[in-house]
């Protein structure tokens, strides 16, 4: 047997038949509803605030920094996600036989990854200002949790069993059922059996296993290249739709088309090309202020000593009384530190990582 006919055969082999779908994605706890696909993005958020606050630390931020300003980013992502989702997709919501009040049913999934990046950098903006930290740094720091972050979401949709592709017998196909999704669960037959709708290609594991290495790629990237500020967010921007382009083409869920294309393809190509113009033009920019770390103040130099009480006047110091004091300042660093400003170093910015 040749090597081509023998990998298949291995695969089969190494890996199960079969990629179960849960049959059930929400569970209640009393009268509360437990939903897998809430549950897998506040799981990526929490991952992705924990990541950027470990990133901003080592370039010198405060602790908690990243909490207080995803207070404002997240919400706006959600926002943002959901509206985007609303406006590509608008049929079941305002179409005919379409119910408005779904739209607020985000449980039921539909977040659009672009709108939720567009409207989340704005609320992200107003909490680095808020916060007196350089945007450029925030979403440097926040690109490869927000890729991870991207990854937990998709498992979402696999609980809701949905984003998959064409049919398929491959080992790692994708178990699919009949899918009622008011209730969040399998439709059953007569017996309480789950209903299998088939077998399909798995495109949300595709999708996360792309947005993970995409997250590693950024972390290597901004630690190994000499980056500006910014850039490793726009090689985010342009890195994802990369991915999505070759995944959206495999995805058999129904979507709105622009000359022959489903949108996200035709927004993923814009995505890229806006990243291509955030790359160029962060690398033009001049880089953030260094942050200052906690604690650190401009105290008077030690050798500075508080004068006495009661100071006591001698003859040498009456003598010296009528000369001229020579002014302190002169020769110090503005800081007050005694390195004189001539010649002195710029402080460097700690490495991207």
């Amino acid at each position: 047997m040749s090597l081509a006919g023998a990998l298949p055969a291995a695969l089969g082999t190494a890996l199960p038949a079969e990629i179960p779908s849960p049959s059930v994605g929400v569970w209640h706890l009393g009268p509360l509803p437990i939903r897998g696909y809430a549950m897998c993005i506040l799981a990526g958020i929490v991952v992705a605030v924990w990541l950027t606050q470990k990133r901003l630390e080592a370039r010198g931020h405060r602790k908690g920094v990243a909490i207080d300003i995803s207070a404002w980013a997240v919400p706006f992502g959600i926002l943002g996600g959901r509206l985007y989702h609303l406006i590509t997709t608008p049929q079941p919501y305002f179409g005919e036989g379409g119910d408005p009040w779904k739209a607020f049913a985000i449980y039921e999934g539909g977040l659009g990854i672009w709108g939720a990046v567009a409207l989340g950098a704005v609320g992200a903006w107003i909490g680095c200002r808020k916060n007196g930290v350089a945007f450029r740094d925030f979403v440097d720091a926040a690109a490869p949790g927000l890729a991870i972050a991207q990854a937990m979401g998709r498992f979402g949709n696999w609980f809701n069993n949905e984003i998959y592709g064409a049919p398929t017998d491959l080992p790692w196909k994708l178990r699919i059922y009949e899918w009622d999704s008011s209730l969040g669960r399998a439709v059953t037959d007569a017996q309480g059996n789950p209903v299998v709708k088939g077998y399909f290609h798995p495109t949300f594991l595709y999708e996360a296993l792309w947005c993970l290495l995409l997250a590693a790629f950024l972390i290597w990237l901004g630690r190994r290249r000499p980056l500006k500020s910014g850039q490793v967010f726009a090689a985010y921007v342009m890195g994802y739709p990369v991915g999505r382009i070759v995944i959206e083409n495999m995805r058999t869920d129904t979507a709105n088309h622009i000359l022959g294309q489903r949108v996200n393809t035709w927004v993923s190509i814009l995505v890229f090309l806006l990243g291509l113009y955030l790359w160029r033009h962060f690398g033009r920019m001049a880089q953030p202020a260094v942050p200052v770390a906690p604690g650190t103040t401009d105290d008077v130099a030690p050798d500075h000593h508080e004068p006495s009480e009661t100071p006591t006047t001698t003859e040498d110091d009456s003598a010296d009384s009528g000369r001229t004091t020579e002014d302190p300042s002169v020769g110090r660093a503005p800081d007050g530190s005694d390195d004189a400003v001539p010649g002195e170093a710029e402080a460097k910015r700690p490495a991207q990582s």
